[in-house]
């Protein structure tokens, strides 16, 4: 196994070189959480995962709650199934507040206002209702919350990793609030070992080949744990030693001959760039600071046969999806042909014809 064969396996494994999975619901827990700030692309990492699948299918599923977008794992947020949210918020939600302790400090932002903001936005649900950002920050303002400075972003978000709020219906295409005990049914508590293992089970299974320090990173738990946690499930998987990494990977993963030479055209902060502590299996040294701003901006990406060979960038006119191709170096007709069938995947996502431009390669 070499880095190649790596990426190649880490397409598969996350369901984008082919699957056998039929709904949305089913990705999310599959996967264990994707990141999800950006709403129009996390719909599209869902839907390049799901084969047939519409934008409109997706966003029914975030209305139904089947899926959730909520702060966890890394102090950012993530969409993931209805049946994952509690125990992974109960697993990662003091470790991200522990992280914003001194933001807090800074914006004033005390227990008691963070308390008194809680209680604000809880009651603005109540009854099952689901309110745009601006709704909600509305409400703080006329408590007399201050919300500027970013405060609304910290005080919204504490209330999502103190289990109150997380994604309601889409409004018009926007994200909303509601109640989480009105999204899913509350489970049962379970251990840190137990929800440990579950977690590194499911990303090594999805996500696979990792090192542990890519667990660490995905997840955002201190590395002592991430190491007890391959200890306790490493039974279930294969390992290999290349340049001096430890990669563990599902004793049954395979790359289908007819999948692997096929191109994407990922969203941006897709899990299959951002999930990786060491992305060079798929990002050449030099392409990653072409497809990651210096401030952190994961940009949509184009892969083909496993590595990122340029970027891209869409724009919708009613009815039609511009799509702007800019490949890192000057491609052979075989590639071309790859990307054009890939565009039409996405046109058929959105359910709009699509035009592709070319913009100059090789710069």
């Amino acid at each position: 196994m070499d880095l190649t064969h790596i990426a190649k396996m880490r397409l598969f494994n996350q369901h984008i070189g082919g699957t056998k999975i039929k709904t949305a619901k089913e990705i999310a827990a599959w996967m264990g959480a994707m990141q999800a700030q950006d709403v129009a692309m996390v719909k599209w990492a869902v839907g390049i995962r799901l084969p047939g699948s519409t934008e409109k299918t997706v966003e029914a599923a975030i209305d139904r709650g089947e899926i959730l977008r909520t702060h966890l794992l890394r102090p950012t947020w993530h969409l993931v199934s209805q049946d994952d949210i509690y125990w992974m918020l109960e697993m990662t939600a003091p470790l991200i507040k522990s992280t914003m302790k001194v933001r807090h400090q800074e914006l004033g932002l005390t227990e008691s206002v963070i308390s008194k903001s809680n209680s604000i936005i809880e009651k603005a649900l109540d009854g099952g209702g689901h309110l745009l950002r601006e709704e909600l920050v509305a409400r703080l303002n006329e408590a007399n919350i201050a919300t500027d400075n970013n405060r609304a972003s910290h005080l919204l978000a504490c209330a999502e990793l103190d289990g109150i709020v997380c994604s309601g219906r889409l409004k018009g295409g926007k994200p909303t609030y509601a109640l989480l005990e009105k999204r899913a049914v509350k489970t049962k508590p379970i251990s840190k070992e137990e929800a440990l293992a579950r977690l590194a089970h499911k990303y090594i299974t999805s996500h696979g080949p990792v090192t542990v320090k890519d667990f660490a990173w995905w997840s955002g738990i201190p590395m002592g744990d991430a190491i007890r946690a391959e200890e306790m499930i490493q039974a279930d998987f294969s390992s290999e030693m290349i340049d001096g990494q430890k990669y563990w990977f599902y004793n049954d993963s395979t790359i289908p001959k007819n999948d692997s030479d096929l191109a994407y055209l990922l969203p941006a902060f897709d899990e299959f760039i951002i999930s990786y502590k060491d992305r060079s299996a798929s990002l050449s040294s030099g392409i990653d600071k072409k497809a990651i701003s210096e401030n952190g901006m994961f940009k949509p990406v184009v892969v083909v046969d496993g590595q990122v060979v340029g970027i891209w960038k869409r724009s919708i006119k009613k009815n039609r999806v511009i799509i702007e191709i800019e490949l890192f170096d000057h491609p052979g007709e075989m590639t071309v042909d790859r990307i054009e069938k890939a565009a039409v995947q996405y046109g058929l996502f959105l359910e709009k014809d699509k035009e592709l431009i070319w913009l100059k390669s090789g710069q």
